[in-house]
């Protein structure tokens, strides 16, 4: 893909621990730039698990992507604490208005 990055879509859903530590390793070797969690079309989305997982797994060769049922500011908190570079959101407006009112009560009460 030459200066493009590639992103390497696991479905981690549909995989066992061990696939997706193998598919990890497989995107590292092919040279992606990340690898991604799920399309948020299966029978779930992004688990912490995943994320755990697949950090270990990395070893910070490959970057990664959190997609798939990330629906609320602290879901979102947690996969970057959590190990994620990037996250998928359908919902970011949503999101993004709830972080801003956590921090603006925050400020406000200190």
């Amino acid at each position: 893909a030459g200066e493009a990055g590639v992103k390497v879509i696991l479905e981690t859903a549909l995989l066992t621990p061990t696939q997706v530590q193998k598919s990890v390793r497989a995107a590292i070797r092919a040279g992606a730039a990340f690898v991604k969690t799920s399309t948020g079309f299966s029978s779930r989305g992004a688990s912490l698990e995943d994320i755990l997982l697949m950090r270990e797994t990395a070893g910070g060769k490959i970057r990664i992507k959190a997609s798939g049922g990330i629906r609320t500011a602290e879901q979102a908190v947690r996969f970057l604490v959590a190990g994620a570079d990037r996250l998928g959101l359908s919902r970011s407006v949503q999101i993004l208005e709830e972080y801003r009112k956590f921090w603006d009560v925050r400020e406000g009460s200190s």
